[in-house]
């Protein structure tokens, strides 16, 4: 889960900094994005993204629902008001972050500026490290993964990754309503159960040092 108390203690702040936290089987990971209802709700309905979904734009996932929370305001902010839930492959995923580049430029991780741009224009995705948020949407001390796709990472999502969609909306509004209330604990069991992904040996070297 997305709170750092829960996080066994061998294991430090400097390691959780980019350690990615997720919902995952053996072969799938759920991914969370937030759209307006015209392209939510049927995603949810059919499974996959309509053809209205602009495959030929960025679109950014997060393994982390309280992250989520956070970007779409519990599904309250406008023109994000269906939250879904993205179940797709870790083949995928792990392909995306394969050919993934740091969204901004970083000092010794990248040989020089020039460089970082001409690899952050070639690549079809880029990772963003933000803080991850508590239950009342406040940063943490450790990072969380966003994910950018483009290009041919976001055609591969919609129409090869992607495996089941589901709507979480009301998931979303139901958690909220614990945390305003108070209800903590309430709150706390109905949160997805996030564990350290396991993320194969020197797949995110070259996304932070």
């Amino acid at each position: 889960m997305a709170r750092i108390e829960q996080v066994p203690h061998a294991v430090t702040v400097a390691e959780l900094k980019h350690q990615i936290r997720a919902r995952y089987t053996d072969s799938t990971i759920i991914v969370y994005q937030a759209y307006k209802p015209e392209i939510g709700l049927p995603a949810a309905q059919e499974g996959r993204f309509p053809a209205t979904w602009k495959r030929d734009r960025m679109t950014w996932i997060k393994p982390s629902f309280l992250w989520m929370m956070y970007r779409c305001g519990w599904g309250t902010k406008e023109g994000q008001e269906a939250v879904l839930a993205v179940e797709i492959t870790r083949e995928g995923f792990e392909w995306a972050l394969q050919h993934a580049c740091l969204s901004h430029y970083e000092r010794g991780l990248h040989s020089d500026r020039a460089t970082w741009k001409r690899q952050l224009k070639r690549a079809p995705a880029r990772v963003q490290w933000d803080p991850e948020r508590d239950m009342h949407l406040q940063p943490l001390h450790y990072r969380s993964l966003q994910l950018g796709l483009v290009g041919e990472a976001a055609h591969r999502y919609a129409d090869e990754w992607t495996l089941s969609i589901t709507d979480i909306t009301a998931l979303a509004h139901e958690i909220h309503g614990h945390v305003r209330d108070g209800d903590l604990e309430v709150a706390q069991q109905l949160l997805p159960q996030e564990l350290p992904y396991p993320m194969p040996d020197g797949l995110l070297d070259h996304l932070h040092q």
